[in-house]
């Protein structure tokens, strides 16, 4: 799947170092909340963890090259009992302000509700993470709501957005439903 400026690819296990290297930085563990690094040994356990699991990832390929260059994940953390998923975005240190993440975010949006048939996506997001929830609304996310005191920002108790985007609101353009229509 295809934008503009990104693509989107297979989760895969030979980018598991890449993984890890986005996932220790300081930006990266500020805005997920974490507090401490995680081992290259456990990060490569969990791959295999991950590439076995329900979950749905994308590695997000940056494209502003002509060459696509892996740049981040998006994760869609289902329950399909009541087909919704929980989003989560990481984009590597040098991709991140350049649009790649509202870009990754809608295409993944894209699949969620035109593939996988999902009727809800929900995120949580720590409120001081501004540039975060700007992105997120970007991509058509809307505020539902706040859980309060949830989260750690730079060492302070901080909020934490819920946001959410219904299939019905999901606007184009789509990189699937098109192709789709046009075949017999």
């Amino acid at each position: 799947m295809t934008h503009d400026t990104c693509a989107l690819g297979p989760y895969r296990a030979d980018l598991v170092e890449t993984y890890w290297r986005w996932e220790q930085d300081p930006a990266l563990l500020v805005g997920y909340g974490r507090q401490a690094p995680e081992s290259l040994e456990a990060r490569t356990e969990g791959m295999a963890h991950q590439l076995r699991g329900e979950n749905i990832r994308f590695t997000v390929y940056d494209l502003a090259s002509g060459t696509p260059v892996p740049a981040g994940v998006t994760t869609l953390l289902p329950d399909h009992s009541v087909r919704t998923a929980e989003y989560v975005i990481m984009l590597a240190p040098e991709a991140r302000g350049r649009g790649l993440g509202t870009a990754a975010t809608r295409l993944t949006l894209d699949y969620a509700f035109h593939i996988t048939n999902l009727r809800m996506v929900w995120l949580k997001v720590l409120a001081p993470n501004t540039a975060g929830v700007h992105a997120y609304e970007k991509a058509g996310f809307r505020s539902a709501g706040m859980l309060r005191e949830a989260g750690y920002w730079l060492g302070q108790v901080c909020d934490e957005v819920i946001m959410d985007q219904l299939a019905g609101e999901f606007i184009g353009p789509s990189a699937i439903a098109p192709p789709l229509r046009r075949r017999p």
